[in-house]
């Protein structure tokens, strides 16, 4: 057999586990809490790992990888900031999220969080929040399906659109049937790959390319900048170079408000359960990351005598997998790559599913049998679907300029009111949707004017932006209520209790 059938049998393999861990989740789900929220059962594992994988996505075995083969050491800021946020998200939010979502009657998503929390009769909160996330995780799914594209264009000559539409269709149709359920545990299964071919890939290669210094000799001589952490303060000034790596570990603050992450949250057992799934979550996250920084170090060694080049810079884990393995592990070691395009794809997915039918459909006061929640939850799936595969059809889109646009919209607008609704009593609605927007418009101009966002990462000053106006304005509109008061020390005796 050739190395395009083993590896093609591989990947046959791969999807048919995630159709069928689809279909177990299927028949698990009979009402819209099971379908959005797995009725809050998620054990500390499959919550860490399907948090982590979802998290990643693409961007991880593809995106990161090929900015530090291109940049050098200096790029790996990003995985520094995401490593520091991560950890202060699990540290911080897990917990009292878990809770609160509960005592606040309930709630199953951030955008009903929201409301709930700060009792907005209006739904301005509900609706303003759901429209940022169908308009963010549409780019967010968009990059997913280019990464799938751009994968199965690299690994097997694919036509780009069929690589596309054969990642969205299988990805579609284990979420449409499986729900949040059926998300988690391919999420599960996914992180495991993926931690499995980002360990494997580097010392693979180490090994076979000789030792440490032999290797870092031939990445200096490639980029003598390579391996330093501190490049930037090379050629500019102490400020400059400082504002630089503070924009690009400013990723970290984004995961305060990232809704396919922090749900993860609310789906735990118990809070007293969010710090195992920190230990968990975030060895998985430091070991990973580590390999995908290793493999394009090892990249740049590798290719020092036929460089990729920009337009192939995202494929330096695809091409060493399939140089350094037989033709089955290398199937397995792409189906990796798929498992981290996926994983994010289905999450975002069923969050978009909630933001339509949780938070849009019921406000109307329409009333519908649990069946047809569920159903319209997955009409929600395949529209969002739909209109990302729009986005998605132009194959020169950047992977990681597609996932840094929406990160920052998220973390802008979301993160800073979730932590004032998690840790100030006095955040007022009318305080947290004036922030919200504030934010996503931030991002939205800030992302778009080239000079702005070169000098600063977007999600910066549209955080800073959305903290202050959410304080300000909660600080005049702030009226006592004796509900909120009483679910917030409810909250904070049940998170003290169990920490």
């Amino acid at each position: 057999m050739s190395d395009q059938t083993f590896q093609m049998i591989a990947i046959a393999i791969y999807m048919a586990a995630m159709l069928g861990i689809g279909y177990v989740a299927y028949r698990r789900t009979n009402n819209i809490d099971d379908y959005m929220l797995a009725d809050r059962g998620l054990k500390p594992w499959v919550a860490a790992l399907s948090a982590g994988a979802s998290d990643m996505s693409g961007w991880l075995l593809m995106g990161l990888p090929g900015a530090i083969y291109l940049g050098g050491l200096h790029a790996a800021w990003i995985g520094i900031g995401l490593l520091i946020g991560a950890w202060l998200n699990w540290k911080y939010v897990a917990p009292r999220l878990r809770s609160y979502t509960a005592i606040s009657e309930n709630a199953i998503t951030i955008p009903s969080f929201f409301e709930k929390r700060l009792k907005d009769n209006r739904h301005l909160l509900r609706i303003g929040s759901s429209l940022i996330i169908l308009v963010f995780f549409t780019f967010y799914v968009s990059s997913g399906m280019v990464a799938a594209g751009k994968f199965f264009e690299a690994s097997f000559g694919w036509p780009y659109l069929s690589g596309m539409f054969f990642v969205a269709v299988i990805t579609l149709l284990y979420t449409l049937f499986g729900g949040f359920l059926g998300a988690s545990l391919t999420d599960m299964v996914q992180g495991v790959l993926m931690f499995a071919a980002l360990i494997a890939v580097p010392i693979v290669a180490v090994i076979r390319m000789g030792d440490f210094q032999t290797l870092g000799s031939r990445i200096t001589a490639v980029n003598p900048d390579a391996l330093n952490l501190f490049s930037s303060f090379n050629d500019s000034s102490w400020i400059v170079a400082a504002v630089a790596i503070f924009s690009t570990a400013a990723w970290g603050l984004g995961y305060f408000g990232q809704p396919h992450i922090i749900v993860r949250f609310m789906a735990l057992r118990t809070p007293g359960e969010a710090k195992a799934a920190r230990g968990i979550g975030m060895s998985w996250m430091f070991l990973t990351t580590l390999g995908a920084v290793f493999t394009a170090l090892i990249g740049i060694a590798y290719f020092a005598d036929n460089p990729l080049g920009k337009e192939r810079n995202e494929t330096v884990f695809l091409l060493l997998s399939q140089l350094f393995f037989h033709p089955l592990i290398a199937g397995l070691v792409l189906a990796a790559v798929l498992a981290a395009i996926m994983s994010t794809m289905s999450s975002q997915l069923i969050v978009c599913s909630s933001a339509l039918v949780e938070d849009l459909y019921n406000i109307t006061g329409r009333k519908a049998s649990p069946k047809k929640l569920v159903n319209l939850g997955r009409f929600g799936v395949l529209l969002v679907a739909v209109i990302a595969a729009v986005i998605a059809l132009d194959p020169s889109s950047s992977i990681l300029k597609l996932v840094s646009f929406a990160w920052a919209g998220f973390g802008a607008a979301f993160g800073p009111v979730v932590l004032l609704s998690l840790y100030w009593r006095k955040l007022s609605a009318i305080g947290a949707f004036a922030g919200m927007l504030s934010g996503a418009v931030i991002v939205l101009v800030w992302g778009n004017i080239k000079p702005l966002s070169a000098a600063m990462y977007e999600i910066v000053p549209g955080f800073i932006v959305t903290l202050l106006v959410a304080w300000l304005v909660s600080r005049a509109t702030y009226r006592p209520n004796p509900n909120i008061d009483s679910e917030f020390s409810e909250m904070e005796k049940e998170v003290s209790f169990k920490a």
